[in-house]
């Protein structure tokens, strides 16, 4: 018995030793990465002699704010050809709106009311929502309501062991998505069986170590995908490839509570509670960007949500105290606050998302409404 107790101590005292040489390598390699970085892109740019977008209050208008939800908006998602919108609400509710006419076409009562994410199918003809039962719930909009006058569920994805935190259709593809959960994984469903078709992350070494909270899904290369997590990190996958990440990006002190590719996808962007945005470039691995707020002796606010502009020069960040920053991304300064602007929302932007065409932005908020911002003037998209 005393050999065994040795042996567990033993085992311990390495398991920790082990511990502190991979924390200490770690280290040494962002030292390393850090000197190799000499320059980002802003300090590029400003030493290329590039000007900053120059932005105003009517560049960028609220032109329709989006009434129905009785309780705090947590999601939303576009329909690709840009015309809908579907948001999910703590009311335990999916709206679908038509965003040119702010009318509601319909609202779907979920079977669990604590919804976490949304999202439009490729072709428009579904959605999916999941949150605390830990069940992607997929719904046919073309399919006739039951006698309560309630949309069935069409298809339910179960598997995950905790809460589904963010679920993304494969772009072009009405057959396959990916959502990320509590339990520290990430999943590829096929909708048609409901089964899973890969799993990420989970009891493989290479996985997240804590709740995972966004995935983005590549425009450019629909097997690449990244995800973000309350472990601080952002990992890059290849849905080939379940086995292990291919990359695990750094930097970050705060949960990564938002992931997105940029628009070429050799680039994706993040968000965290340590208050900032990052830019990361996934062919070296290297920390590209950081968008930080000017916050004098307060707390910085949490970054809940992100979105690049069509062209990749403007990023759109919601923040917890009810900010929503346009950043110019190349040279790293806020062009415009929507959250100080006529119109904007009076608590937490929870997420926000761009149309397919990049003409209107689309934030929601606790305050249970969503607003549409329209490029305005004789501002172009950018």
């Amino acid at each position: 018995m005393a050999n065994k107790e040795m042996s567990v101590a033993e085992l311990r005292e390495k398991h920790m030793a082990a511990a502190e040489t991979v924390n200490s390598l770690r280290e040494r390699l962002r030292q390393k990465r850090l000197i190799l970085l000499d320059t980002d892109v802003a300090g590029y740019a400003r030493a290329q002699g590039r000007s900053a977008v120059t932005f105003g209050p009517t560049d960028l208008v609220c032109c329709r704010t989006l009434q129905g939800h009785t309780g705090k908006v947590y999601s939303l998602d576009w329909t690709p050809e840009r015309n809908r919108i579907v948001s999910a609400s703590q009311d335990g509710r999916l709206i679908i709106w038509n965003a040119l006419t702010s009318q509601k076409t319909h609202a779907i009562k979920l079977p669990c009311a604590w919804v976490m994410t949304c999202a439009f199918s490729p072709n428009g003809h579904s959605v999916a929502s999941g949150g605390l039962d830990s069940v992607c719930s997929i719904f046919n909009l073309n399919s006739p309501a039951d006698k309560d006058g309630n949309l069935p569920v069409s298809r339910m994805l179960s598997g995950h062991k905790g809460y589904v935190s963010c679920c993304q259709y494969v772009p072009e593809e009405d057959t396959h998505l990916i959502t990320s959960s509590g339990d520290q994984t990430c999943v590829l469903w096929d909708i048609t069986t409901g089964l899973r078709a890969s799993v990420f992350g989970g009891e493989f070494q290479s996985g997240h170590t804590a709740d995972v909270l966004s995935v983005s899904i590549s425009g450019m290369n629909s097997r690449m995908f990244v995800s973000g997590s309350c472990d601080t990190t952002a990992r890059l996958w290849d849905t080939r490839v379940a086995s292990r990440a291919v990359h695990t990006f750094h930097g970050h002190e705060g949960d990564v509570n938002a992931v997105k590719f940029f628009p070429d996808g050799n680039r994706f962007g993040t968000g965290s509670n340590d208050g900032t945005c990052r830019l990361f470039d996934i062919r070296t691995g290297h920390q590209l960007q950081v968008y930080q707020q000017q916050h004098g002796e307060n707390e910085a606010s949490q970054v809940t949500s992100i979105a690049f502009s069509i062209s990749g020069r403007l990023l759109f960040a919601g923040y917890s105290n009810g900010d929503c920053y346009v950043w110019d991304t190349l040279l790293a300064r806020v062009v415009l606050n929507l959250g100080s602007v006529q119109n904007s929302h009076e608590n937490r932007v929870s997420c926000l998302g761009l149309s397919a065409d990049g003409s209107a932005l689309c934030t929601g908020s606790w305050d249970t409404n969503l607003k549409i911002w329209a490029f305005g003037g004789h501002r172009t998209v950018i």
